[in-house]
Parts: C-alpha cells; structure tokens; sequence
C-alpha cells in the first residue's frame, strides 16, 4: 500500500484525499489551521454561522460522483437545495435583475430592459452550451501535461474564439450594457477579470443553467464536514493546526514533509492543495526547482484579492428586496475592473457580492436576526495600498453605502462582524500576494500554460485547487482532484469498482503517455 501524503484541506485537497483512499492509498491530510477547508473555513460568533468563502454550489452532480466514488450516497452525508433566483443583480440605481434556469423567466427578465435582446441571449445560449461541451465535460479533467495536449485542442479553441474576452463574447449576442455585465460577470466569481478572461468561461453560465445553483442545509461548511467524516471513514488521518514548512527532495523525487514543529513524515506521493505558487516558493528550496523558478513565480499574473466583512444582525431584513445571492455592480464597472486589474489601485467605487443565508436557513442566525457577509474584489499585494491603515476607511464606505441603500439602519443593528483583506489571504491563507484566486484565468495561464497538475520538477508531486488546471471555482477544484486521482492510480493492481473502470482505462492511458 502506497503512502500519499495531502498537503491542505480545501474542496481541491480533500476532493483528491478521499479519491485517493477510496482507491486503497494509505492517505495523511496535514491542515495549517484548526478545521478544515482552507478557503471554505467555517466560524461561529455568539449564535451567528458564517462560510468563509465558497458559497455558491455548482454542479451538485460532481459531489454525488465523489461519494459514488467511495461507494457511499452524498445524501445521507448532507442536504443540497436549490436555490431560485441564482442570483439578483443590482445596477448602480438599484434596479435588479433576476435569473434562474427557466428560460421563459429569464426572456420575460430581459424584456423589462431591452425586448431586442431576447433573440439574442437565445443565441448567446446556444453557443455556450458547445464551448461548455469543449471547456467542461471534455477537457475540465483531463491534464494538459504536455504541449502537444494543448495543440490538439487549439483548433476548437480558435473556433470558439478563446481570444475575445468573456464581455466581449457576450456582447457580439447582447446589446444592452447592464445584461452585458450580467451575463459576464462570472469570471469574477474565480478572480478574473470578464474583460480579459478567454471566452472559455462563458461555460460557467451554462453550467448555472444545466445544473443550477445550490445552497447545503448548514452552510457550505457541513460539505467541509461531510466530507472530513467521509474521509476518515475510508481510513484517512487528518492533522489539523499542522503547518508544512519543507517538502523534502531527493533528485525528481519529493519525499516527505517537515513541520513546523520539526516532525518529519514520509510519502511516496504528495498532494499540495496549498497554493501552486506558495508551494513551490515557500515550500521547495530554490536550488531543486529548474522550471518553478522564484522569477517565473514572480512573473505569473495573479488574481483578485477580496475584502470581505462578516457580520450579523439582531434584526432581520426579509423586506427589502434581498435575495440569498446578491451582486450589486457599480456604475463605472469597467472602470472599477482596471483599477483592480491595471492600474492596481483600490477605486472609489466597488461592487458588492452580499451573501444572505439565513433568508433560506435560519439556523445562520440567533432568532429574529440575519447573518451577512458582503465581499469587494480590490487589487492584490502588487497595488501599493497599505491595509493596516485602508481597511477600516474601506469597510466603513462599504458599510454606509449598504446601509444608505439595502439595509435601513444597518450599522446601528451590527451584534457581530469580523472582516478580512489581502493580508488574510497572504498571512493565514498562504496566498502569494495575497491572491484569493491564485493564478489569474487569462488565456496564457490556462490549460497547458497553467501550473500542471503533476509537477514539472518532481515526478511524484502533483496539485489539486485553484491554481492548477482548469482553475478556481467548486467545479473547477473537484475536477482537478479527479485529473490526480488518475495520475496517481490505485494503490495497487484490482479490478475497478463498479462506474469506475472507464476512469481507470483513462489513467492506464495517462500513465503510457508519460516519460518514466
């Protein structure tokens, strides 16, 4: 029996640790904070529940695969329900637009702000659903390890034209400027800009439309939970407030971890669901990187950071035109985009995604109050904002802009609030320059351009989460635990299970593709 140890505890690293045992590895997860989830962390303060990341659940089907996988049912583990609207979406006058996956809904939508774009968001659809055909169901995970992986699926990339922007895509079928921004914002909801993320990601709104958007009964904190117990049910040995300082080398070979307390532990895989860049630069001493040099590192461009502030409050705000998911655009959108992007500089403006659970599950919330988090994407660690003296300035424009315009008397209804900015993510989440997306979604950092899934210094490291391939997001991190799982293989020769044996033929196939 193998030994493969996880290095991180988010969807990504516990996605490839529970693949891994259900494949008979003897598998070790080793988590830097105190509970599991990375980015998914969950906390509790005085009766109020809040997820401190991922919040909106795609592709429910990929979870269900991933207890199928382990012979198990995702039901009896936690509950998914669907969330109607996906998302309401506010212009800078605070007009919203609502949408679902009912066609018929979202025409009757568009008709209330421009009649003429109904025939066109029908064709916008239509050509989504191929890229996401292309994007998604065949490529998503499979690893681009090689360039010849790329060439192959260059020519449909050029024929979906992968080299307009996703705004841009968008805009070819619709005309009006605020369903433009509503139908291509998605790339922000992985760190990437909508004016220069590649048209692949145009996928993401059919993939909304095919399967829908879902909340888990409890927060997206009872998946993380769920899958930790599914985890140890296989076997697995989690090790929380356990911080890796080293992965140790020998020639191509990783071998093991060191801690920050010293102890050392042996594999003969490694899995770092930290981030790709973090690992590399923080993780392996310089002198054995021959491709992952610090200046390619460096060089990388990275995502979006975040402030977000969580907060709770002793009334309840069901009257006022909120939904469980909200996006509030600002008026000079792509204005605000390349302060963030460019010129690297925190905007007098932001946009707003504000989370309201506790409408669909009170159990968020003390009784007779609500529990909020709302979340601005501002520039990461490269803009030359000083945080420890920005943030408060910030969070109280946020704050007052809510209130002035969403939630009456706000400020003087706070019990509870907690707020993090990019220092979080650089200092507690790892981040390299505090990006809370890791490595960009532009078209040269994705698919082969993008940090591979199996090292390219180290035949027996490999990486699952947001800065490998196919990139951030639920569907995008649980994918690339799938594209490990068959690069690693089982743990030792046996018939695959039931459902399994076409991924086991794709790995045999993987594995005679690649050098020894």
């Amino acid at each position: 029996m193998s030994k493969v140890i996880v290095i991180g505890s988010g969807f990504g690293g516990l996605g490839a640790a529970i693949r891994l045992a259900a494949k008979g590895h003897q598998v070790e997860l080793f988590e830097k904070l105190d509970k599991l989830g990375g980015r998914a962390y969950v906390f509790s303060i005085d009766g109020y529940t809040f997820d401190a990341g991922p919040t909106v659940i795609t592709a429910p089907f990929m979870f269900d695969d991933l207890w199928a996988a382990a012979g198990r049912r995702r039901e009896d583990y936690f509950t998914l329900r669907p969330c109607d609207p996906f998302y309401r979406i506010f212009d800078h006058t605070g007009r919203s637009f609502d949408y679902n996956g009912d066609e018929k809904f979202i025409l009757d939508q568009i008709e209330k702000w421009n009649p003429a774009d109904r025939d066109g968001y029908q064709r916008f659809m239509g050509t989504t659903k191929a890229i996401f055909q292309k994007g998604f169901v065949e490529l998503a995970d499979k690893p681009f390890l090689h360039f010849t992986d790329m060439l192959k699926v260059a020519p449909d990339l050029i024929r979906m034209q992968s080299y307009l922007s996703v705004y841009h895509y968008a805009a070819q079928f619709v005309k009006d400027e605020f369903l433009r921004r509503c139908f291509s914002f998605h790339p922000l909801l992985i760190g990437g800009n909508p004016f220069d993320a590649p048209s692949i990601y145009a996928m993401i709104h059919y993939l909304e439309r095919e399967w829908g958007i879902h909340y888990a009964v409890g927060g997206t904190g009872a998946i993380v939970s769920a899958m930790g117990r599914l985890f140890e049910e296989l076997g697995g040995r989690i090790h929380l407030n356990a911080e890796v300082n080293e992965i140790l080398v020998e020639g191509r070979r990783v071998t093991g971890i060191r801690l920050a307390d010293g102890q050392i532990h042996r594999a003969d895989h490694i899995v770092s669901n930290a981030d790709v860049a973090f690992t590399y630069k923080h993780l392996i001493p310089a002198q054995y990187r021959r491709k992952f040099t610090d200046r390619r590192i460096d060089r990388m461009k990275y995502s979006v950071s975040l402030v977000v502030i969580y907060f709770g409050t002793r009334r309840q705000y069901r009257e006022h035109g909120l939904a469980h998911h909200n996006i509030i655009l600002s008026k000079s959108y792509k204005g605000l985009l390349t302060d963030i992007f460019k010129r690297k500089k925190l905007s007098d403006e932001f946009s707003l995604y504000l989370h309201m659970p506790s409408l669909d599950d009170p159990s968020l919330a003390p009784e007779g109050g609500e529990s909020f988090y709302v979340l601005a994407p501002v520039p990461n660690l490269d803009a030359d904002v000083d945080w420890t003296t920005q943030a408060k300035p910030y969070r109280d424009a946020i704050m007052q802009f809510l209130e002035d315009n969403y939630l009456p008397d706000l400020q003087a209804n706070i019990v509870v609030e907690r707020m993090v900015d990019p220092l979080h993510f650089q200092n507690t989440l790892n981040s390299v320059k505090g990006a809370a997306f890791s490595v960009q979604p532009i078209l040269l950092q994705s698919a082969w351009f993008r940090p591979h899934n199996r090292s390219e210094d180290f035949d027996n490291l490999y990486f699952a989460g947001a800065g490998t391939h196919p990139g951030a997001g639920l569907p995008g991190v649980l994918s690339s635990s799938i594209i490990v799982e068959n690069l690693i293989g089982p743990a030792e020769p046996h018939a695959a299970p039931a459902g399994k044996r076409e991924n086991a033929e794709a790995s045999r196939e993987i594995d005679h593709l690649i050098p020894a």
